[in-house]
């Protein structure tokens, strides 16, 4: 079975994480592209520049298998270990009304009986190899990952190809494990007041788009999924011509094409429903959530809007944006944590955050958490008085120049990773975008100005109708004599936690 430690995360996307701080290498660096000629090309051939010349990030091989699945092949050679990933392009936003849920059910059901295996049996072979499993559910996409030894790739690809084909469910297995995740959404959303602010003021934001809707469901639409139900999304959505299958670390294209070939390669495609979403109605008033519990020590204050994706809205504002994200809020020189935190000292914490990886719309988001003792009024004039100024001021151009040398820096150590290839490349193609959206993500950072950064500024943190969540403690009750009862310990509420489209059940 998956390990049972999976928490909903309304923060950035862990793609994201990895993209905007990995998936950059050398902002200022990059090179002209260049015409090709007959000239050219011969240079090419007798001296290729080495990865660190090249444009590019990660520098894949890709084929396409006759069922129509994709295969990114990203060599490393610096361990002798792979991640093997499978992406599924369905997640808990293309789930029908009323099945709620039902993605992140078939997720973990995906680790029970197939015509091979028996139930756990998938995850107990990776252990004993020496490797490890997992899967993790989005509201754009599903995905499941082996972390094994490179001479066990041949193993996790006919285990993984096994229960893309052969997946048996059964009420014996099915009717247990839904009870698992009831009890998991109770303990890690119903019990963690930061993540069930998460879900009100993601539901508030989204009220009619699926994105409003929490990944891993509403309970009582989870009690009602069935084996009927599990299958028939199984059926629909789980198809070789509806995957990408991306493999990282030491390895070769020559060795993964034939493996590939004989494991996935006869799966026969099945035609996959169109992702038909509803659009979300414009709305004109502001909206706040405020969540009282008496477990919170530490009240917390996020402000989120809805902002275009690389897919979705204005995406001439997508760079730009992360851009800002990085001036604004990326780290203790950003504007709210200097001025916040620093100067003013009101804060324990400020920070933003944007996730442009989704397949809609997405969130640009701020947050901020007190010092013991301020008032909370205070503090959120404080933030809303940072984000009009740079509506109103703009930024300079030193603060876009310093931030994109800094997500740079950040970011050059990301062709040791072997996640953040299979994460890169996994995201963007289960959400629509292409091989060349990743590889040329460098150039375009490198090419946003401040100009561009100011108008997108404008247009998002401009917006008169964002959505302002508020965690606080709830009065305490005062025990009457003898009663001997105390508040329980709270665990802090996560200020850290940057809002984002992408939530993540791992």
């Amino acid at each position: 079975m998956p390990v049972p430690l999976r928490r909903l995360i309304a923060a950035p996307a862990l793609a994201s994480l990895l993209l905007a701080s990995a998936a950059f290498a050398g902002t200022g660096f990059a090179q002209t592209p260049q015409p090709q000629t007959a000239q050219t090309s011969q240079q090419q051939t007798e001296v290729p520049r080495p990865p660190s010349l090249r444009k590019g990030v990660f520098f894949p091989e890709t084929f396409t298998l006759g069922n129509g699945m994709q295969v990114v092949v990203v060599p490393n050679q610096r361990v002798p270990v792979i991640t093997h990933m499978v992406w599924y392009k369905v997640g808990a936003a293309d789930e029908a009304t009323g099945k709620s849920g039902i993605a992140h059910f078939l997720e973990h059901l995906m680790f029970k009986a197939t015509d091979e295996l028996e139930p756990g049996e998938f995850s107990r072979i990776v252990a004993r190899n020496g490797g490890r499993d997992n899967a993790f559910t989005s509201w754009d996409y599903t995905a499941y990952f082996q972390n094994v030894a490179a001479d066990r790739l041949e193993l996790v690809m006919r285990m993984e190809a096994d229960r893309m084909a052969n997946l048996k469910l059964t009420d014996e297995t099915l009717l247990p494990e839904r009870d698992v995740i009831i009890e998991e959404r109770r303990q890690r959303t119903e019990n963690e007041p930061g993540d069930k602010l998460s879900e009100l003021v993601q539901a508030a934001l989204f009220v009619h788009h699926p994105y409003g809707t929490p990944v891993i469901g509403w309970e009582h639409e989870i009690r009602q999924l069935t084996r009927d139900d599990a299958n028939e999304f199984y059926q629909r959505w789980y198809a070789p011509n509806n995957a990408v299958l991306v493999i990282a670390g030491d390895v070769t294209v020559e060795q993964v094409k034939p493996l590939a070939e004989k494991y996935f390669g006869p799966i026969a495609p099945r035609p996959v429903p169109a992702r038909e979403r509803v659009e979300e109605p414009p709305y004109a008033a502001e909206r706040r959530v405020i969540l009282r519990d008496a477990e919170v020590r530490q009240p917390s204050l996020r402000r989120l809007y809805q902002a275009p994706s690389y897919n979705r809205g204005e995406s001439k504002h997508a760079y730009p944006l992360e851009v800002l994200s990085e001036i604004v809020g990326g780290g203790a020189t950003s504007r709210l944590y200097r001025s916040l935190v620093v100067e003013q000292q009101l804060a324990t914490g400020a920070g933003t955050g944007y996730s442009p990886q989704a397949f809609d719309l997405a969130v640009f988001g701020a947050y901020v958490s007190p010092n013991p003792g301020v008032d909370m009024d205070k503090l959120e004039s404080a933030l809303i008085e940072q984000l009009n100024k740079v509506v109103a001021e703009g930024v300079t151009p030193e603060e876009v120049e310093t931030a994109k040398i800094r997500m740079g820096r950040d970011a050059i150590f990301a062709r040791d990773s072997l996640q953040a290839p299979a994460m890169s490349f996994g995201t963007a193609l289960a959400t629509g975008r292409t091989i060349e959206d990743v590889e040329e993500w460098p150039e375009r950072i490198a090419a946003v100005t401040v100009e561009q950064v100011n108008a997108a500024a404008k247009a998002v943190l401009g917006q008169t109708n964002p959505v302002t969540g508020l965690l606080l403690p709830a009065p305490v009750r005062e025990a009457s004599a003898g009663d001997g009862a105390q508040p329980r310990p709270a665990a802090p509420a996560g200020a850290g936690s940057q809002p984002g489209t992408s939530g993540l059940i791992r």
